[in-house]
């Protein structure tokens, strides 16, 4: 889960165009953010760990990224590690000088980097597949053997691309001094969209995850990016787009809607917000199918992404709707906080409860899902702690028992609290007086009716079936090994030897 955009103008610098999308797009990672500029045959680089405010100031950077093309990206870490040479975008010279950003997870990296080494004699300095991607993007360009470059020449290498990627990408490349260039795997795992903004100048276009990063700039959504496609906008301002995939199929990503994605955003013809509406009322028609004679006095959602769910079933429930927590703003997500432990104290740094709304009553507290499970059970002690007569707990998701291989922070079964264990088991071990799941076939239904011509949705977390059809038990075995937490936190504390044994 990552957020990229890349902006073409006909008329104006970009790099505040740019950073404001990334603040639009914040949401989508908090761990890291990047601006790359070009100005005739120049570029101009700013990327850092920290939020997009923190990494860009008006005098010392922003000043400096001239140019009326470039493209951006905000990360938060699911496979290398939390390093500022982890930032994106990242740069190859040759051919011609290609910036990239990626939002995924490509599923055959290590594969491709051997195939890089040995075959293609391109050299990797990161532990990022994004570089990996870069690295076959540019290779494919350059094995069109030309000097002056053609949107059938950007095309054969984005189809060149799907040949040899597999998993999820959603990416946005700066080729120097010829424009940008979008693209999507050809599942459409996660999203990706363009608009148009007509200026005195021309038309400017802009490119990225969300379409929330369009209407605060002006822009006007053209469409999705579809599965397997490319949308190309060169420098003068004109736009080509071309399928480049042999059979896509889309399949784009469920927990989107569940979570990740801004609730005022349209991400592949569907409303996120009326989504998650319709999951609220599928989740308040199985509770008065399952537990029609039931207590709840009132509802409470988590913020902030519960909360369109959680005020419709109330509302179909007949019950109070109340807002119990109030969130700190200035504490990040903390699903994509790095390490349980850290995870486990932001949950009361970010959420206080209001006692009055809790004292002596039978509360149903409603999430978007349940990963972990840390912040479900630090929540439900402290609504006990606050007053609550009994606490019962819905999720607006099916239980999530499998690990994400594209491109979403849940690496391991081990870590997923619903992995091998029943809907009492868990209920038990959250300490909640009753759990609600939402059924799969309800959430697939609530999303599905934005854009019934979509026939699949990628599930893999909740049931273990893997889209793109390459997905081993050996495989999920290495993903554990490098993407747990521990494995995190094993290779922080080396950098950190190694970085006071350098400054000794």
């Amino acid at each position: 889960m990552c957020g990229i955009a890349g902006v073409v103008s006909q008329g104006t610098t970009v790099s505040a165009e740019l950073f404001d999308a990334l603040t639009m797009l914040q949401h989508r990672g908090q761990d890291a953010a990047g601006i790359i500029t070009n100005e005739d045959h120049h570029l101009f680089l700013r990327k850092e760990n920290g939020l997009v405010r923190d990494v860009f100031s008006a005098d010392e950077h922003m000043l400096r990224l001239r140019g009326r093309m470039g493209v951006a990206h905000v990360r938060y870490p699911t496979a290398g590690c939390s390093t500022s040479a982890e930032a994106q975008p990242f740069y190859t010279n040759t051919p011609f000088g290609i910036s990239l950003s990626h939002n995924g997870n490509l599923t055959n990296a290590e594969e491709l980097k051997q195939e890089l080494f040995l075959q293609d004699r391109r050299h990797l300095n990161t532990e990022s597949d994004s570089e990996v991607l870069l690295n076959i993007f540019a290779h494919e360009l350059l094995q069109r053997g030309v000097l002056r470059l053609t949107p059938e020449d950007i095309f054969a290498a984005v189809s060149g691309v799907h040949l040899r990627c597999r998993g999820a990408y959603a990416c946005v490349a700066m080729i120097t001094g010829y424009g940008v260039v979008g693209f999507r795997d050809p599942y459409g795992i996660r999203p990706a969209v363009y608009g148009v903004r007509e200026t005195k100048n021309g038309v400017d276009y802009l490119i990225a995850s969300e379409s929330v990063a369009l209407d605060a700039l002006g822009y006007e959504l053209l469409a999705d990016i579809q599965p397997g496609e490319a949308v190309l906008i060169t420098l003068d301002g004109k736009l080509h787009k071309r399928q480049c995939a042999a059979n896509p199929i889309y399949s784009p990503c469920i927990f989107e809607h569940v979570y990740l994605a801004r609730p005022d955003s349209v991400i592949d013809d569907i409303y996120v917000y009326k989504a998650r509406l319709r999951m609220g009322v599928k989740l308040a028609e199985k509770i008065l199918r399952e537990w029609p004679d039931h207590d709840i006095d009132t509802v409470i959602p988590i913020p902030d992404t519960s909360r369109v769910a959680g005020a419709e079933l109330a509302a179909r429930l007949g019950v109070n709707y109340r807002e119990g927590f109030i969130k700190n703003r200035y504490i990040g997500r903390t699903f994509i906080m790095p390490g349980q432990a850290q995870r486990k104290k932001s949950v009361r740094q970010k959420l206080n409860p209001v006692d009055l709304e809790f004292k002596g009553k039978n509360v149903l507290l409603v999430d978007d899902s349940i990963v972990r499970g840390t912040t479900s059970r630090e929540i439900i002690e402290m609504a006990r702690e606050a007053g609550a007569k009994k606490v019962y707990f819905a999720s607006a998701a099916p239980p999530v028992r499998y690990p994400n291989v594209y491109g979403i922070d849940m690496p391991t079964s081990s870590e997923l609290v619903a992995h091998g264990r029943s809907v009492e088991e868990l209920q038990t071990l959250l300490g909640a007086d009753r759990l609600i799941y939402q059924d799969l076939e309800d959430l697939v239904e609530a999303v599905r009716a934005g854009n019934p011509a979509i026939t699949r949705f990628d599930c893999s977390v909740f049931t273990g079936e893997y889209i793109t059809q390459d997905v081993t038990a050996e495989y999920l075995s290495q993903l554990e090994l490098f993407r747990s937490d521990s494995a995190k936190s094993a290779r922080k504390q080396a950098r950190t030897v190694i970085e006071l044994t350098n400054n000794a």
